[in-house]
């Protein structure tokens, strides 16, 4: 009798979402087509503001300007196609469209953890060593570290995606969550998977171990310079320029913490899917709020932007 085969692919996946039943699907629909619009809206307000603005033509906003898109970008690769599914009544994704999704994910996501140690050191920067801020942080420098955080970045992304390629998946083609997410992914294909959860943990390592240490030491020294200020308004203008971005940091990485550092258990499908809600679509909704609502410079440039577009 001959052997069966086991490593047929499968061609689509099922995406089971956020919710089974069908009484919610509307309400879902309607909850995340509002919070995609207000992250398209809020980026895109953030970008134009220091674009237009010439106040706001510094390091520190050109990585901002980039931070958004990113968010931009991240919401767009999840949000639009759950909203297509829920509208249709259709929970399937092809293995090509997964495999793309899963790529485009992981590049804005190691993109926006980049961006977010490159934003720590400007900050370093310019409160540790303010009379050498021009000279360090020149436009060609800001380059390089967005350059650099886009090589990284598509380096996670394409490594993971390339060997995913690798895994045959069988039978068994159930994803439990509203996008392809790798962790789920791997634990559905039917092939080995050492190789890729060496590579899983080595850059989950580097991107939630290696960067927050590095940004909470950037930190540190931050606070530790600020408390050398002699002015208590000195102090308060040092550390309001940090406050945002320290605020997003928070939020990215508790979330992010949530999927990767929590053990995973047919329980805790549904705090994994609540999760990756946080840092995949609310994170990129917030943010611009986080970064406008707490900034001077930023409030100032968008009452410039909306009230010349009023004019």
């Amino acid at each position: 009798m001959k052997p069966r085969n086991h490593t047929v692919s499968v061609s689509e996946f099922l995406l089971l979402g956020l919710s089974e039943q069908q009484e919610q699907q509307p309400l879902l629909l309607g909850i995340f087509l509002s919070v995609y619009l207000v992250t398209v809206l809020g980026n895109i307000v953030i970008i134009l503001a220091i674009v237009s603005d010439p106040h706001l033509h510094t390091p520190m906003y050109f990585f901002l300007a980039n931070f958004s898109l990113t968010d931009l970008c991240l919401a767009s690769t999840t949000i639009p196609r759950m909203l297509v599914n829920i509208q249709a009544n259709r929970k399937t994704i092809t293995y090509t469209g997964c495999l793309s999704q899963i790529y485009f994910f992981l590049w804005f996501i190691g993109l926006d953890v980049f961006l977010l140690a490159v934003m720590a050191y400007d900050r370093l920067v310019a409160i540790c060593h303010p009379l050498h801020y021009t000279l360090v942080m020149t436009p060609r420098c800001c380059i390089l570290l967005l350059v650099m955080s886009l090589i990284l970045a598509q380096s996670y992304s394409l490594t993971h995606t390339i060997l995913l390629a690798q895994l045959s998946f069988c039978t068994d083609n159930i994803i439990p969550h509203f996008f392809c997410e790798l962790l789920p992914l791997l634990k559905l294909s039917c092939s080995n998977t050492y190789v890729n959860q060496c590579v899983l943990i080595y850059w989950g390592g580097a991107l939630t171990i290696l960067i927050p240490l590095l940004i909470i030491v950037s930190y540190v020294r931050i606070m530790a310079a600020i408390v050398r200020v002699p002015s208590a308004s000195g102090k308060w203008k040092a550390f309001s320029t940090c406050s945002s971005h320290l605020s997003a940091v928070c939020l990215f990485y508790v979330s992010a913490i949530g999927v990767y550092f929590i053990p995973s258990s047919a329980e805790s499908a549904s705090k994994d899917r609540i999760a990756a809600v946080m840092y995949a679509v609310v994170t990129p909704m917030l943010n611009p709020f986080i970064y406008s609502l707490r900034n001077k410079d930023m409030k100032s440039a968008l009452g410039r932007l909306l009230s010349g577009r009023a004019l």
